[in-house]
């Protein structure tokens, strides 16, 4: 799954990671829309216990709006996946998905997937 998205593992523990995160993306025009926790969800619905991991829906209206303005079908990809999730150590792990390798097959977003793509590297690159 690492090809069709950015990977940062971090010296942060979870929740610092988690602290930090929606920072890190508004830099970048990003806001946080949606959070899924996974964890609770899945001990909610079928009695499991798991890893804490949260699913955040970023995006950057800017963005969104060209994207949707070219293709109106790219609202199925919207918003932009970060993921957060706590290593066996401890230490929390971060993934973006990589709209280079997800939407850029189509010929009218093939630049703006390049630009989300570098905004998404570069608000990951601010965690530690």
């Amino acid at each position: 799954m690492d090809q069709a998205t950015l990977k940062r593992e971090l010296t942060l523990g979870y929740e610092a990671a988690l602290a930090k995160l929606p920072e890190a993306l508004k830099t970048e025009g990003f806001g946080v829309l949606t959070e899924i926790d996974i964890a609770q969800t899945l001990k909610n619905k079928i009695g499991v216990d798991f890893r804490r991991y949260k699913i955040l829906g970023a995006c950057n209206p800017t963005l969104a709006y060209q994207a949707l303005s070219s293709v109106l079908e790219i609202g199925v990809m919207l918003p932009c996946n970060v993921v957060v999730y706590e290593a066996d150590d401890g230490h929390a792990v971060v993934h973006a998905i990589d709209p280079t390798k997800t939407i850029a097959s189509e010929p009218r977003l093939a630049e703006l997937a390049k630009s989300v793509r570098d905004k998404l590297a570069a608000a990951l690159s601010r965690l530690e």
